[in-house]
């Protein structure tokens, strides 16, 4: 397995662009949102009344990943998934229509996103390797991360 560093420093390569970075930084953290809501809407089980749903196995999963890469981003990620799952709940809650808030969501920020690459004149690095869709939100992660001095 690479190294997070390594990780990272491939990602980057192909979100040099200052327009792409800025569309990667918003447009990343809401494709994880999306996903989880979509996945969130898939129900399994209910354990002490508290629902479980295919997000749930799915960001436990997603954790382990994290977890073989770098502990602190794990627990970045783990802290941004239990903020996805919250909103989530909420969503679902009040406003209800978490499936079709999602599926817009993924949709919108896939465009920007393939916008961004053309800006950048690149192709998206999942194209090379698939988990480059978790090292996205990692390589945001720890950009944060350096920002305020913690170190990956």
């Amino acid at each position: 397995m690479k190294s997070i560093n390594h990780l990272l420093s491939e990602y980057g390569e192909s979100h040099q662009n200052p327009k792409n970075k800025t569309i990667h930084f918003v447009c990343v953290p809401l494709i994880f949102f999306s996903i989880v809501g979509l996945l969130y809407n898939i129900k399994l089980t209910c354990v002490f009344e508290v629902e479980i749903t295919i997000a749930h196995v799915v960001l436990i999963l997603v954790a382990i990943y994290y977890f073989l890469l770098s502990i602190s981003i794990a627990v970045g990620m783990i802290l941004f998934a239990a903020l996805c799952i919250m909103l989530c709940y909420t969503i679902e809650q009040s406003v209800g229509h978490l499936f079709i808030i999602a599926t817009i969501i993924f949709i919108l920020a896939w465009i920007a996103q393939f916008y961004g690459h053309d800006i950048e004149g690149k192709k998206p690095s999942f194209l090379k390797d698939v988990q480059f869709l978790l090292i996205g939100p990692a390589w945001i992660m720890s950009f944060l991360f350096r920002k305020a001095g913690i170190s990956i």
